[in-house]
């Protein structure tokens, strides 16, 4: 027989096994009750979330198959799912408590790089175990095919962001560069100059305008000292470069100039990625249009006047060449120095217009406290802390002394020239460089001014970022991959410069 301590020890366990049970079958059902459709939608801040999913082909299929949110959203199990799950209940109850939903740029919040943190790469596996079925397009092979070979690079995402979340206007695929079948009103010549002075270009058999604005030559301090604030060592030492008179254009590349030379290039036939590396050509028909473009290139924020993006360095070269044959004028990228040249417009300090970096910056840990001062910097620049995720019209900024819109933020803009750190030591015994190239080779092109996604730090006058050629095409399933547009870089542009020489066109 049990002794009194041991019925009690009985007893106990008894109680504490039911208790155990209980609160297993309690957390259990927590968990499942917290884990349902109704309660996500309950405080998810997100007031596009729920109407979304029920437009998607994860809702509304013909299959009756309901994807639910913990599907797509939570790891597949294991701690991770409870961990995952606190995060993002906790982050939910903080947004609904203490911020205000309609204070949020939901359209920023719903793109790919904010899209990767919230879904799981196991969990799109989960359900989608075949990735070859016999109903998958020619181009959802070769997609996946990519996909499989670089299962490190690439997430299911990168391709299927709207699969989960409706989008009505990623939908709209496929209309890049259409027109009417005979617009009215184009012009016939391009514009005719006699003089050096600000000029607008007509682009004949469109109608196109653009102004060019003419740069005096001069000489200029160019890169930074380094006792700027937040500096590169690639920016120095600093140098004197003699440049001499160009023009410019006044703003970025448009959507409406690049496609112009997108639809005349069509009818001379579209120069693909195969037919250039077969034919070994280095240097394609300056002619030849562009393939179309993957996807939206205009990320669907518009095209018209806003920077044309996403294109490569190649085909803004192509774009120049074109541009020079339709209007028998010299048109190419700028050399860096001359970009520089007309961003300073005479100034000599961080930026064109007045103003600190270690105040505009949000690098800075007091900043990240108090906030960063946006009152002169928003007048004059598209950037991380004004721009609200993507490209804008150019005339929402003031110009810079030159007359000159964006040069610094809305897109970085391609240069000529080849980069290298070193680029400016290469003539550090000089006194002065005359019109400067870069160096004769390199993998990378220089580009300038910073994005719409960029930091103070990154749009002033001296900053230098360089191409990723390869980095910028990691998703493209293409075999060999796209030499016109890049499919993993949306803030790089161009605009171009037109070539003067002692009174005389070029």
């Amino acid at each position: 027989m049990l002794t009194k301590t041991g019925r009690i020890l009985k007893s106990k366990l008894f109680i504490g096994f039911l208790l155990g049970i209980i609160t297993i079958f309690s957390i259990h059902k927590a968990v499942d009750y917290t884990s349902s459709d109704p309660f996500c939608t309950s405080c998810h801040i997100h007031p596009h979330a729920t109407v979304s999913w029920k437009r998607s082909t994860h809702y509304d299929n013909r299959n009756g198959i309901v994807v639910h949110c913990v599907e797509c959203h939570l790891p597949t199990g294991g701690v991770s799912y409870y961990t995952e799950k606190m995060r993002l209940g906790l982050q939910d109850i903080f947004g609904v408590v203490f911020k205000e939903p309609s204070q949020f740029n939901w359209d920023e919040k719903s793109r790919l790089d904010h899209a990767v943190t919230y879904t799981y790469k196991e969990s799109c596996l989960r359900c989608h175990q075949n990735l070859f079925p016999l109903t998958l397009s020619k181009k959802g092979e070769e997609a996946h095919l990519h996909y499989s070979q670089n299962p490190g690079q690439i997430r299911c995402i990168n391709c299927h962001l709207y699969v989960g979340h409706y989008s009505e206007q990623a939908q709209q695929v496929g209309a890049f560069g259409k027109t009417e079948k005979k617009p009215a009103g184009v012009y016939a010549k391009p514009a005719a100059m006699e003089k050096f002075e600000n000029f607008t270009e007509f682009i004949p058999g469109s109608r196109v305008k653009f102004d060019m604005i003419a740069i005096p030559g001069g000489t200029f301090k160019m890169g930074s000292p380094p006792s700027e604030p937040y500096r590169d060592e690639d920016e120095g030492p600093v140098r004197t470069v003699q440049i001499s008179p160009f023009w410019i254009g006044k703003v970025e590349v448009t959507w409406d100039e690049y496609e112009a030379f997108y639809r005349q290039t069509a009818a001379e036939g579209r120069t693909g990625t195969r037919r250039i590396y077969a034919q070994k050509v280095s240097t394609p028909d300056a002619i030849t249009g562009a393939t179309p473009p993957y996807g939206n290139p205009d990320q669907r924020w518009g095209k018209g006047a806003r920077p044309a993006i996403t294109m490569t360095h190649h085909a803004a070269t192509v774009y120049c060449r074109w541009l020079s044959k339709v209007t028998g004028k010299k048109y190419r990228l700028p050399t860096e120095a001359e970009w520089e040249y007309a961003c300073r417009g005479g100034t000599e300090s961080s930026y064109f217009f007045p103003g600190d970096v270690k105040k505009f910056t949000g690098k800075r840990f007091l900043n990240k406290i108090v906030g960063v001062d946006t009152a002169v910097i928003n007048r004059y620049v598209i950037y991380a802390e004004n721009s609200k995720g993507k490209t804008a019209e150019p005339w929402q900024v003031k110009p810079n002394p030159c007359g000159l819109l964006n040069m610094s933020g809305n897109v970085w803009e391609f240069c000529s020239d080849w980069y290298s750190p070193q680029a400016y030591a290469r003539n550090a015994g000089e006194k002065i460089v005359a019109d400067p190239t870069g160096p004769k080779k390199g993998t990378g092109h220089v580009v300038r001014g910073g994005s719409f996604k960029s930091d103070a730090v990154d749009v002033r006058s001296a900053a230098r970022d360089y191409t990723r050629h390869d980095d910028w095409l990691v998703t493209d399933p293409q075999i060999p991959k796209s030499i016109w547009w890049y499919s993993d870089c949306i803030d790089v542009g161009f605009r171009v410069v037109c070539e003067y020489e002692g009174g005389k066109i070029k």
